[in-house]
């Protein structure tokens, strides 16, 4: 089974984190299939870039998310704009929905 989650970069004391899909057995930081994204929580709000239609491509094949990739995906509206896509409406509007809540969401890169 595939699990989208999320894999530790970055210093130590010091987390980053990047979105993957990986195989359910695979470790934490070892083998993986693609990187769906980036997650930030040391900026104040957190920072988060996803290639929301390679995460759609994942989940419609039947991939989960952790529960950690679950939180990140509701606070930027993600799952919410999934369950619209698989209703039945056009990937095209859905990402350009995604595009203008990215541009809406307040940007920080000062980390704390």
């Amino acid at each position: 089974m595939v699990r989208i989650r999320l894999r530790r970069v970055g210093l130590k004391a010091q987390p980053s984190y990047r979105i993957i899909a990986a195989d359910k057995e695979a470790p934490r930081d070892g083998r993986f299939l693609e990187i769906l994204g980036f997650y930030n929580p040391r900026t104040n709000p957190s920072t988060v870039e996803v290639k929301e239609d390679r995460v759609y491509d994942w989940l419609s094949k039947g991939a989960q998310p952790s529960d950690s990739v679950v939180q990140i995906f509701n606070s930027i509206g993600l799952l919410e704009r999934f369950k619209r896509v698989k209703a039945g409406e056009s990937l095209e509007a859905v990402l350009a929905d995604a595009a203008a809540a990215k541009a809406k969401r307040p940007v920080n890169q000062r980390t704390g």
